[in-house]
């Protein structure tokens, strides 16, 4: 069942793949971690077409691949850690990728014990490796590439696990864990803005296409060919519009300026429906609730993502 989407089914004029959409190329990093926290070689995966790396370098998204994800290189404390909750799984004679919640540790005596929950997330963007704190981490991703069309809807594969907690942990690494009431969903999202820059460089948007999607029930068998439809201008005048999935942003997302600097992306109001997009922002997380809240054992399987004209 999915909880406030917009599930259309229609004629197809045309369907265009988002590139990497197909979610079968992979670059395979392999990572050193610190010798203070074990020294194991990690493997963690990008979504982009590549070979394996073996470094502790951080990881540029190269000119062909828009996508970046939830798995990082992290120096905090000056101990080399990864994060992988995103990996490809073999699906037919390709892949799809799987995005899970689980929680993360980094300890070392004296030096540092950390842990957190950590969602899979796949996202259109980039992220600025290496992170080298948990405290607002999300300033190391760039959010939405440039993007001037206007699409009718978003169709992709799925299939869902549902964790079994009827509530969703809160662990940051700063403060003590917590208890979130509330069950844990699999999210699908995509905003369109129309951005500027200020005087200062600081990043402002109108959001000119809105399509919030999330999953409350586990699908063992995949579901294809899933099309949600693209609400245009002011979504709150939309019979499906959901103040708290579809409101203007509530929580920080960060993007590159023209200077070279994050800043944070403030949506200050809505286009309308005429409006010319610069930018699309999309992305499958398997936890709805922000940084660092999920349940673990959540789990979302995406392929084939495509845009409908």
């Amino acid at each position: 069942m999915l909880l406030f989407s917009c599930l259309v089914a229609r004629a197809q004029s045309r369907v265009e793949p988002i590139v990497n959409g197909d979610m079968d190329h992979w670059t395979v990093r392999v990572v050193h971690e610190s010798f203070i926290i074990g020294g194991n070689d990690k493997t963690i995966y990008a979504l982009a077409p590549g070979d394996t790396l073996v470094s502790t370098d951080p990881w540029t998204n190269p000119t062909h691949s828009p996508w970046a994800s939830s798995n990082v290189l992290a120096r905090v404390a000056g101990i080399t850690k990864t994060n992988n909750t995103v990996t490809p799984e073999r699906r037919g004679k390709g892949f799809c990728a799987r995005l899970d919640t689980r929680m993360e540790s980094v300890k070392a005596l004296g030096i540092v014990n950390i842990t957190v929950l950590a969602a899979g997330s796949i996202y259109l963007g980039s992220v600025d490796e290496p992170v080298t704190t948990v405290k607002n981490a999300i300033r190391f991703c760039n959010f939405g590439i440039p993007f001037t069309r206007k699409p009718v809807a978003i169709q992709y594969d799925y299939k869902v696990r549902m964790a079994q907690s009827p509530n969703r942990v809160k662990a940051t690494g700063l403060s003590p864990r917590s208890t979130v009431p509330g069950r844990d969903f699999p999210e699908m999202n995509l905003f369109l803005q129309k951005r500027w820059e200020d005087k200062n460089g600081n990043i402002l948007a109108k959001r000119v296409g809105t399509i919030v999607v999330r999953y409350d029930t586990t699908t063992p068998n995949w579901q294809n060919n899933a099309t949600y439809e693209i609400i245009y201008g002011d979504a709150r005048q939309h019979p499906l519009y959901r103040e708290n999935l579809m409101r203007l942003q509530v929580y920080d997302r960060y993007g590159l300026n023209s200077r070279g600097e994050y800043r944070p992306i403030t949506e200050v109001g809505w286009g309308t429906a005429d409006d010319t997009p610069t930018h699309l922002q999309l992305q499958f997380t398997s936890s709805h609730g922000g940084a660092f809240i999920g349940a673990p054992g959540t789990s979302f399987w995406v392929d084939n993502v495509r845009l409908i004209y």
